[in-house]
């Protein structure tokens, strides 16, 4: 099983929905590095379950406990292990989910996958509770980041149909983004956002997402050709996140529909540094870092458990039936996704300008 991603900062997550937390183990982490933990701790808070009507009911504190590699609040250099506890548990409301798999969840091919062993409830360690071990280790990876000036920087680019009416600026999302209970930058569009998603929780519905993340003062050079192409890297780690079903670069599928001489970035030199009049590749070309900033979007299907009858078939009986799901569940896990992406693409780029992390003295 895939639990491991990276090369030379490596991120292992562990743990299940059910079980007794989750976590994550790091390695590669500098030895002497100052991890902040309550800068840490405040990464988990913005994925914690329960903060608002517009997300999952269940409840948990997410306190972030460490259990190897800091000492003295420094890195030691052996593995870094974070951990959260599972507290709020409801495991009765999944016990038909056991032989009638919820229509688009991944349920029924976990059971074949698994040979009938998976632990269903909550979705196990396929669940989007993974993700609070995704934000612990690429919160240290976005740390690391800070520390040679690189700034990861994500936000809601749609939600529920509601797309942003401009360009936010990089001041936006940075004193905006993490006020705004759907993560918008812009005050008026989330408004909207907020009405769609209450709209379709009452109806016993859910919505779906696009979640930007930006990425600045990223030095030029940096990736490997081919298959560890900034890109692949970065789609593998965001593809890896639950309910993720799109990445794109730049302009990304837009330049389908553009000319040569509409998508290539022509060069320019500003202040001795060569620069790009525009950015369509999202500071990628070749695989390889171009010194703009990194610009990606990612695609948040709607939430797959609702609360809708749905028509499903009983694995015991191999007869069509009709399913209700029940439980707490989030109404657009986009929201919540927001952190997640931010730290991946964090984790991502932590390997990839290792070698410049690597060098810097704490």
């Amino acid at each position: 099983m895939g639990s491991t991603i990276g090369s030379r900062f490596r991120l292992t997550v562990f743990g299940e929905s059910h079980g007794r937390g989750v976590g994550c183990v790091v390695d590669g982490c500098p030895p002497g590095f100052p991890l902040d933990l309550e800068r840490l701790q405040s990464d988990m808070d913005r994925r914690r379950p329960g903060q608002s009507v517009y997300t999952t009911l269940r409840k948990e504190e997410d306190k972030v406990e460490v259990l190897s590699g800091l000492y003295n609040g420094r890195t030691n250099g052996g593995p870094l292990t974070l951990f959260v506890k599972n507290e709020d548990i409801q495991s009765s409301t999944y016990s038909e989910v056991g032989f009638k798999p919820r229509p688009s969840h991944l349920d029924y091919t976990a059971h074949l996958r698994y040979r009938g062993y998976f632990d269903y409830r909550g979705g196990g360690f396929l669940s989007g509770r993974m993700t609070a071990a995704m934000v612990l280790g690429g919160g240290v990876a976005k740390q690391l980041l800070g520390y040679v000036g690189v700034g990861v920087h994500a936000y809601m680019r749609s939600l529920g149909g509601v797309d942003l009416p401009r360009e936010p600026s990089l001041e936006e999302v940075v004193a905006n983004t993490y006020s705004s209970p759907v993560r918008c930058p812009i005050p008026e569009a989330a408004e909207e956002m907020m009405k769609r998603v209450s709209d379709a929780r009452s109806s016993g519905d859910s919505v779906g997402g696009i979640v930007e993340c930006l990425v600045v003062n990223v030095p030029a050079g940096y990736g490997e050709p081919i298959f560890d192409s900034v890109e692949s890297l970065l789609a593998h780690a965001l593809f890896s996140v639950p309910g993720v079903k799109g990445v794109e670069f730049g302009a990304g599928f837009h330049v389908a529909n553009m000319k040569g001489s509409e998508a290539n970035d022509e060069f320019y030199v500003e202040e001795g540094k060569i620069r790009t009049k525009t950015n369509n590749n999202g500071g990628i070309q070749g695989g390889i870092t171009n010194g703009m900033p990194i610009v990606l979007r990612v695609a948040f299907k709607p939430t797959a458990s609702i609360p809708k009858p749905q028509r499903t078939v009983n694995l015991e009986t191999m007869r069509e039936e009709t399913i209700v799901v029940k439980g707490r569940h989030d109404p657009a896990i986009a929201i919540r996704g927001v952190i997640v992406v931010e730290n991946m693409v964090a984790a991502v780029l932590a390997d990839v300008l290792y070698t410049m992390i690597d060098q810097k003295k704490f």
